[in-house]
């Protein structure tokens, strides 16, 4: 049942011009934009070796956060869920069902941006186990905040609100902006973010070839049971 309903909601996921647009669009146009383009000002290094991280994190929020939660929040409006939910699949399944999409979803954005990043000159380095850690890890924290405003909001306010948080992730969130560049105390509010602690550990790894950022994988999994369980506590299917 996992398996069919899973299928289904990534044929759903693929089929849909925005989830498109979110998942596989702008992070590729982004990532091709300021890697090739010296908009902003990133440090020393190659630049694609700055952004790809981040743009991995923003790959995560796309779908984990800003897809499901638009997706999930008019399946409820609609009675979708609600009807799932009177049928023999399990609430339980019907929501891992979700998560397996959400995971093949972000495996095919990996696999894009990353030979878009390679092909822009990318050279990463680290443990890929530690990247593997951190990316499910962030998967999770968004999920759980995603499904929390779908499941709490009416429709039309979670397609306002995800949208919204999703451009200023990507300008606060240290994707494409170092953190660094903001003021001290500001600073220490936006690393606390999951993109935040998301897209430093990333980039930890994958450019400085650090072992696994221990602070920023305490993080995302705070968020994660934080999210998930808030989500499990407070969603209404109808």
């Amino acid at each position: 049942m996992i398996a069919a309903q899973a299928a289904l909601e990534t044929r759903m996921l693929l089929r849909h011009g925005e989830q498109l647009l979110l998942t596989a669009v702008i992070p590729t146009l982004l990532l091709v934009l300021f890697s090739t383009v010296d908009i902003v000002d990133v440090g020393d290094g190659e630049r694609v070796d700055f952004l790809a991280p981040g743009i991995l994190a923003l790959a995560v929020l796309s779908t984990a956060f800003t897809g499901q939660a638009i997706a999930t929040g008019f399946e409820r409006r609609y009675g979708v869920l609600k009807r799932l939910g009177a049928s023999p699949l399990p609430r339980w399944a019907l929501m891992c069902g979700k998560t397996c999409a959400v995971l093949v979803t972000l495996a095919l954005q990996t696999m894009l941006l990353t030979a878009v990043a390679l092909a822009l000159g990318w050279s990463p380095h680290g443990n890929p186990l530690a990247v593997a850690l951190l990316m499910l890890l962030g998967t999770a924290a968004c999920a759980g905040l995603g499904l929390l405003m779908a499941g709490t909001l009416r429709a039309e306010a979670t397609l306002a609100a995800a949208n919204l948080v999703f451009v200023l992730l990507l300008f606060f969130g240290g994707v494409i902006v170092p953190l660094e560049d903001f003021p001290d105390g500001v600073v220490t509010v936006l690393e606390l973010l999951p993109v935040s602690a998301l897209s430093s550990g990333l980039r930890e790894v994958l450019r400085d070839g650090a072992g696994l950022p221990w602070g920023e994988a305490g993080v995302l999994a705070v968020w994660a049971v934080l999210g998930l369980g808030a989500a499990a506590r407070f969603f209404r299917w109808e």
